[in-house]
């Protein structure tokens, strides 16, 4: 790859807050580019799929200080294998899930860091909480001492003007405020996971402190 990847981290970089967290998504990447990465300085890789996750982790087992993401739909029957190999799991999208992880971290002994993932606008092709829907389940999202939830996600859907892209984020991070901010709650959202390849500035314009980025870094991949 003759330093392709390394010089895309770089230049990312150096247009990034220091307090951003940098994010590679690596679906569909080899661990030969995953070993680039993190020449450059790439600690944080996101996967979406286990199976796909579960090689490369065998693959990468030489750098222990990777912190591996989950970031893709979860389905229940797969949290004990997430939970005893990633350190975060982005993709929390309901209340059902995050009972189930709860009880499961419980019984393996691991306490995730979680993200909720919420719909800030309707969209039907993605998972996640819409806003009134996370507001209700909160109180019982707060007594779950399994999980460090630590904040929220969102994938925004396609075809927004870079206003709209802008106000979603916007709303995701006032929302988090206001959440951070309740007196009856303990959580605290200290982190936003938002913003991709295609629309990453103005998710840290709006308050990101967690950027997921895949073909900016590795080039396009099939699909």
């Amino acid at each position: 790859m003759n330093g392709f990847i390394s010089q895309n981290i770089n230049q990312i970089r150096q247009q990034l807050p220091s307090h951003v967290r940098l994010i590679a998504i690596t679906k569909q990447v080899s661990v030969i580019g995953m070993r680039e990465a993190y020449g450059a300085g790439i600690r944080d890789f996101g996967e979406n799929r286990l199976q796909e996750a579960l090689l490369k982790q065998e693959q990468l087992q030489d750098l222990p200080d990777i912190c591996w993401h989950f970031i893709g739909h979860l389905q229940t029957n797969k949290g004990r294998k997430v939970l005893e190999k990633f350190q975060w799991i982005h993709s929390v999208d309901s209340l059902k899930l995050a009972s189930r992880l709860n009880e499961l971290a419980g019984e393996i002994g691991k306490t995730p860091q979680v993200c909720l993932q919420v719909k800030v606008l309707a969209d039907p092709n993605k998972y996640g909480w819409e806003i009134p829907e996370l507001l209700a389940d909160l109180p019982q999202l707060d007594h779950f001492s399994g999980l460090k939830i630590q904040g929220l996600m969102t994938i925004l859907p396609l075809g927004l003007s870079e206003a709209e892209t802008f106000g979603a984020f916007r709303e995701l991070s006032l929302l988090s405020e206001k959440i951070s901010q309740a007196n009856w709650l303990h959580l605290q959202m200290q982190e936003l996971s938002m913003g991709m390849s295609a629309d990453y500035k103005f998710a840290v314009s709006a308050g990101a402190t967690m950027i997921r980025l895949g073909r900016i870094i590795f080039g396009a991949r099939m699909s």
